[in-house]
């Protein structure tokens, strides 16, 4: 069974090895170096009257994912970030996940979410639309930290 709950930076040894291996894998995130922990706890703890960080665990405590929610430009937007188990997908974590956020993101009186997926991410772009994420726009030749060179698709989804 999988259970949510906020993150904090006691999980971000877990998170960064968990988002590590992702990166190492490549093609799914714009991440293209390797996180510390140090940086996510930074990342939680920069801004937490705007952002939220979840959690997924199983039954034994093992972390499945995590998402955040950070904001935008725009007040009434955030955008969103979603990393699961290598292995994993398909397991709830992500619907879970989802379901915890969009309460989050509605009491800090936003109104939508953006997603700003790799247009090469065929996973991430199938696991927004299947949470109603809807196109509506493009970012093209994006360079990555690492020089690669990718496009992005932008999904909104309207809390």
């Amino acid at each position: 069974m999988i259970h949510t709950r906020r993150a904090g930076p006691m999980d971000t040894r877990a998170m960064a090895a968990l988002l590590n291996e992702i990166i190492e894998i490549g093609g799914t995130t714009a991440y293209t170096d390797p996180v510390t922990p140090e940086y996510l706890a930074d990342r939680i703890t920069s801004d937490p009257e705007r952002s939220v960080w979840h959690i997924a665990e199983d039954d034994a405590g093992t972390l499945m994912g995590f998402q955040w929610i950070e904001p935008m430009d725009d007040p009434t937007a955030c955008a969103i970030a979603t990393f699961a188990r290598v292995g994993k997908t398909g397991l709830g974590i992500g619907s879970r996940l989802f379901e915890e956020t969009c309460k989050s993101a509605r009491s800090l009186g936003y109104t939508w979410i953006q997603a700003a997926i790799r247009a090469d991410n065929t996973g991430g772009i199938a696991y927004y639309q299947s949470r109603g994420f809807e196109l509506y726009g493009h970012r093209r030749n994006i360079t990555l930290a690492n020089g690669q060179v990718v496009d992005q698709e932008l999904r909104r989804y309207d809390l």
